[in-house]
């Protein structure tokens, strides 16, 4: 069984920026693939980033590529978001997740583990 604790969220001015934590334990973070999703409020959730267990491959959803870095501290058992420039309409809560068989990466159902999300709202 694997435990994912998010942490980082807030409120914070359009163009400021956030890092987000999700520590793992009951497994190395180096042996799953680890995502972010979010949620709005009203809508489904969505695809983030994803960081894949070999090879440290990242994805991004395109409404973040550029903004969003997804990293891993193997020490640490720890998965991080760092945002920047945020806008508006990133606000949501943000959820972590790992997953043992992820293929995609970027499918809510691939995911076997998730936290309990971290809200983030972003004032303009």
């Amino acid at each position: 069984q694997v435990q994912l604790v998010e942490s980082g969220g807030g409120l914070v001015q359009a163009g400021g920026s956030l890092r987000l934590s999700c520590a793992a334990s009951g497994r190395a973070v180096v042996s799953l693939s680890m995502g972010w999703f979010r949620q709005a409020p009203g809508k489904e959730r969505e695809f983030v980033a994803a960081i894949r267990w070999s090879g440290g491959t990242t994805y991004y959803a395109d409404s973040v590529k550029g903004r969003f870095t997804i990293s891993r501290d193997n020490a640490k058992n720890t998965v991080y978001l760092q945002m920047n420039s945020l806008k508006p309409e990133d606000t949501a809560v943000y959820y972590c997740a790992a997953g043992v068989t992820v293929v995609a990466g970027t499918i809510v159902n691939e995911y076997d583990y998730w936290g309990q999300g971290t809200q983030v709202t972003v004032s303009s």
